[in-house]
């Protein structure tokens, strides 16, 4: 690999947030079709992708000093693609006054088959002056340059590519679409052709050759694309066949690998950018094949095109290149586990609203204005409300009540640990006593729940399992289950703490409005800090 330039590859073209659903069929006009779940429960998910960025990134998987220019809007989909950039390692050069970020629309069948629907945004906005007087600097810095013929506008892939050729970078267009999409919607045939005949690496999709050049084998239409633009390598994907690869007479036809195949979403951008690092890295025809074929299947692996988890990525490309006969590789080491951090916590960021929502809406409201009615009978009676939980929910705890204090339904945090311990008699026989336990099968605490039952206090159970010990146990259960906590242990409570949260707040909702729970009456107990100000009109 030569590091007499920043980068290896710098690149322009599309970059979109893929929102990604799973459909039992790909549905034709005038038809309605369902969608599945994933293991996780899953239906849909917002991932990055777009040609462009999508060949950068498993690039980059491989090593490669990678960058991408272009143009965006400071909007959230923008925000969520440069995090994305920059949780692998990309660096990126983007010119912030577009009127919206590119995001698609993709259906996948059981099968992996797909249909995208696209949404072309700010990439469509980028232009040949653009390119001249904000992008220069970063095509002159690259030892390949690469750009697409499926969003960016063909004047602007034409100046990218003169301004490559001028400063002496190899050229890479991936031909996308057919030309019946490219014209008039990107530009004119002319520019077209233009744009073909700049490209020293061409990567067209089968379907793209139509209307280029004629039917026939793909080692022959393969030749003829090459002679008709001047292009020193054509490089085809076949799917399951594999790829053929095409470089001055000299034509390789690699087999793909063998993989089950969940969505083939981008295999064809994961394939140029195995091919890119191959370039890179020198190999010989016959394993930048393998190598491109490698990342590609791996892409097929998973949903979405993008290769977020870049260490499980390059493993597994690194295992499929060598099951294909794969020369050894020496790749540059990955970014720092800054990077992993990063990708972490997006997970987090996106998997916690996500089972928050869930929660809410499983939440029985029926048992919400049950547990309100048992508290509100037990108070009339002149019973008190405790609030109990193990662990993570101990806090949880010490929050419901001080929030149920604060709001009229005066609550009393109860050690769980301690009840068998003569904390019971905190409690008089008639209280009301809720108790906070995700798995509801915390040993402790079902062995405080059973001493409470028997000194006489009525149960509401918190839990993510209503068929659990502590649901039987109670009175009136509230569930605040999760599928997920959100990090990559699944172990510490994150999620299912949120949801227990939820469901507390709600009851306090609840009491709150049954009671005609006031201002004044908050002010009343609140009559200090800001909220005390708030409350009393200040």
């Amino acid at each position: 690999m030569t590091h007499s330039r920043r980068w290896d590859v710098a690149g322009t073209g599309s970059m979109v947030v893929d929102e990604i659903h799973l459909a039992k069929r790909i549905v034709a006009a005038e038809e309605k079709g369902l969608l599945r779940a994933d293991a996780s429960g899953r239906v849909a998910s917002r991932q990055v992708g777009g040609v462009t960025l999508n060949h950068l990134g498993w690039a980059r998987v491989l090593g490669l000093r990678t960058a991408i220019f272009g143009k965006q809007a400071d909007d959230p989909n923008g925000r969520f693609l440069r995090a994305g950039m920059e949780r692998l390692g990309i660096e990126h050069h983007i010119d912030l006054s577009g009127g919206a970020s590119s995001f698609a629309q993709i259906y996948v069948d059981p099968d992996g088959a797909r249909a995208i629907y696209m949404a072309r945004g700010a990439t469509a906005e980028l232009t040949a002056a653009d390119v001249e007087t904000k992008h220069r600097g970063v095509i002159e810095g690259a030892a390949l340059v690469t750009t697409e013929v499926s969003q960016v506008p063909l004047a602007a892939a034409r100046r990218v590519l003169e301004l490559a050729r001028a400063a002496g970078a190899t050229t890479v267009v991936d031909l996308d679409v057919p030309i019946g999409d490219a014209v008039p919607a990107l530009g004119t045939e002319d520019e077209l052709h233009a744009v073909l005949a700049l490209a020293d690496v061409l990567k067209p999709s089968l379907a793209a050759l139509d209307g280029i050049v004629g039917p026939g084998s793909a080692r022959a239409r393969a030749r003829e694309l090459a002679e008709k633009t001047g292009a020193k390598l054509v490089a085809l994907t076949l799917g399951a066949a594999g790829s053929l690869v095409y470089r001055e007479g000299e034509v390789v036809i690699s087999p793909a690998a063998q993989v089950t195949v969940v969505d083939t979403t981008g295999a064809g951008d994961a394939y140029l950018g195995g091919l890119l690092a191959a370039l890179s890295l020198g190999l010989d025809l016959e394993n930048a094949a393998r190598l491109g074929n490698a990342c590609g299947a791996a892409c097929c692996e998973q949903i979405g095109a993008f290769p977020d988890r870049p260490r499980e990525s390059r493993a597994r490309v690194l295992e499929l290149y060598g099951a294909l006969g794969g020369s050894d590789l020496r790749l540059a080491p990955l970014a720092a586990e800054s990077a992993d951090a990063g990708r972490a916590l997006e997970r987090f960021l996106e998997v916690a609203p996500r089972e928050l929502a869930a929660s809410a809406e499983r939440l029985d409201r029926a048992a919400v204005t049950a547990a309100a009615e048992l508290v509100i009978a037990a108070e009339s009676a002149g019973a008190r409300v405790h609030v109990t939980g193990i662990g993570k929910p101990e806090h949880v705890a010490r929050y419901a009540a001080s929030l149920l204090s604060s709001t009229g339904t005066p609550a009393a945090f109860l050690h769980g640990t301690e009840v068998t311990h003569g904390s019971v008699g905190q409690l008089r026989p008639g209280d009301v006593v809720i108790a906070i336990s995700n798995s509801g099968s915390t040993e402790e605490l079902l062995r405080a729940v059973d001493a409470l039952r028997r000194f006489g206090a009525r149960i509401v159970a918190v839990t993510g399992r209503s068929d659990s010990a502590l649901a039987r146990a109670a009175d009136v259960v509230l569930e605040a289950g999760v599928k997920e906590e959100g990090d990559s242990l699944g172990l510490a409570p994150r999620a299912s703490i949120l949801a227990e949260t939820l469901a507390l707040a709600a009851l306090s909702v609840q009491l709150q409005e049954a009671k005609g729970f006031t201002r004044d009456d908050y002010a009343k107990r609140h009559p200090a800090g800001e909220l005390g100000k708030k409350a009393k009109g200040g």
